[in-house]
């Protein structure tokens, strides 16, 4: 017989939802989906440029190819909201997504045989590469925002999305050591293996989680209807929709700057590689900062002040947008500006809106009348990828139309950084409406047996 001493017990930890060691663990699965994508995005790049001597669009292209496949994040989205558990959904994905990423490697043997048949291998690999990415995250996110307390959601984005950047920290260098001397068959050989540890070390790490507690209360919440009624309800939300354009535009702005940096460092300020290189790990550095703040913040404030994370969304565009005129102006003063502080400034600023953006999709995640938060994150995360995708692209041609029209370096670096400015500063307005930040207080749980979950 249970007193009520102990149902109270049991009551309070079913609120609390996951623990800092469960929200430790879902981040090792982010980490794990960075691993395999930094080497198809980044080591693969360089392998296709330099070793195949292939011309640089066709890896941009490549990788522009597997974020726009991600379009797809709603359907899985809907899946996983459909089905009975979303862990099969992050593990098939990323299996899928160690597969097709060895597959990406092992075009590089096609490439030096046939390049039609080279191409068209690369094609399906990253189009799967974007389908398992879509797959794996879209679930994940949605399971670490309905099994998360409302107040732990800020602080459960920023682990996440700090130990993703330190598994492309770790395995940047763990396979930049075991690639030398560089062989395709190396490539293969490393990507297969990062894929296998990724896998095991995720399936460890997800077990067992879903049987938690769901926090976005499920009680008197419809279940989700067809995938257009899914897509036609989130849609109809407006704090759903206003978060979907405001997600769009800010990941414009934060992704246009990112093939621009080092080359505007290098043509205006004189710095060699190396130290454009510094430069870009001065930005990474104020990103971590940016993002630990947030969650610090959000551990120790979010459930005496609701309205915590929309300050850090706007504050952190603002800020964005005063940085990026700050580089602005720098063109016309270059060398003579502190370039170092203004990256660092603009990174901090960058990370503080960023997870602060996670954090308040994953408190909206569960804001529907039906539960459909699968959906919701879909289509979230469709809307950053279609902007990641679009971002360096965009930065591109505008500073190369920029250079053409005004023959002046300095003018048209000018141009795309106040572009992006603005961008943030729209940004800003719009996450002004949103009321994300009002954080209603879910109702409590309904209790089952860990049996009832299956695929466990």
């Amino acid at each position: 017989m249970i007193g009520r001493g102990d149902a109270n017990q049991q009551n309070s930890a079913a609120v609390k939802g996951l623990s800092w060691v469960s929200i430790l663990r879902l981040g090792l699965v982010q980490a794990s989906l960075g691993a395999i994508v930094v080497l198809t995005n980044s080591t693969l790049n360089r392998v296709m440029i330099v070793e195949l001597a292939l011309a640089a669009v066709i890896p941009g292209l490549l990788v522009g190819l597997h974020y726009g496949v991600q379009i797809s994040r709603p359907f899985w989205g809907h899946r996983s909201d459909i089905g009975n558990s979303r862990t099969q959904w992050i593990l098939g994905g990323l299996a899928l997504l160690a597969i097709s990423g060895t597959a990406a490697a092992a075009t590089t043997f096609l490439f030096e045989i046939n390049f039609a048949a080279g191409l068209l291998a690369a094609v399906l690999a990253y189009a799967l590469i974007g389908v398992g990415i879509g797959a794996s995250g879209t679930s994940l996110l949605t399971l670490i925002a309905t099994k998360t307390a409302p107040e732990r959601r800020a602080s459960a984005a920023t682990i996440t999305w700090m130990l993703m950047i330190a598994g492309i920290v770790v395995t940047s260098i763990v396979t930049g050591i075991n690639l030398e001397p560089y062989s395709h068959l190396r490539l293969v050989t490393v990507t297969a293996l990062t894929g296998v540890v990724v896998l095991v070390l995720s399936a460890i790490a997800v077990a067992g989680i879903e049987r938690k507690p769901t926090m976005v209360g499920e009680t008197g919440r419809e279940k989700p209807g067809s995938f257009r009624e899914s897509v036609r309800e989130v849609w109809s939300d407006p704090e759903a929709r206003l978060l979907t354009v405001f997600i769009f535009l800010s990941m414009l702005a934060y992704s246009t700057q990112d093939l621009i940096l080092e080359p505007f460092a290098g043509l205006l300020f004189g710095m060699s590689p190396g130290e454009t290189t510094k430069l870009s790990g001065t930005q990474h550095g104020g990103i971590f900062a940016g993002m630990a703040l947030v969650g610090i913040a959000g551990w120790l404030f979010s459930k005496r002040k609701p309205g915590l994370m929309k300050m850090f969304i706007v504050t952190g565009c603002v800020g964005s947008g005063m940085a990026l005129t700050g580089l602005a102006v720098s063109a016309s003063f270059a060398p003579a500006w502190p370039l170092e502080i203004n990256i660092f400034v603009l990174g901090f600023m960058n990370g503080a809106f960023a997870v602060a953006a996670i954090g308040t999709m994953m408190i909206l995640a569960g804001a529907g009348k039906k539960a459909n938060e699968g959906m919701r994150m879909g289509v979230w995360g469709a809307a950053q990828a279609i902007s990641f995708g679009l971002g360096g692209l965009a930065g591109t041609i505008a500073l190369t139309l920029g250079r053409w029209a005004t023959a002046q370096d300095s003018t048209a670096f000018a141009i795309v950084f106040s572009m992006e400015a603005v961008l943030f500063l729209m940004s800003a307005a719009i996450a002004l409406r949103i009321g994300g930040g009002q954080v209603a207080q879910p109702r409590l749980p309904v209790h089952r047996e860990p049996s009832a979950v299956p695929a466990e």
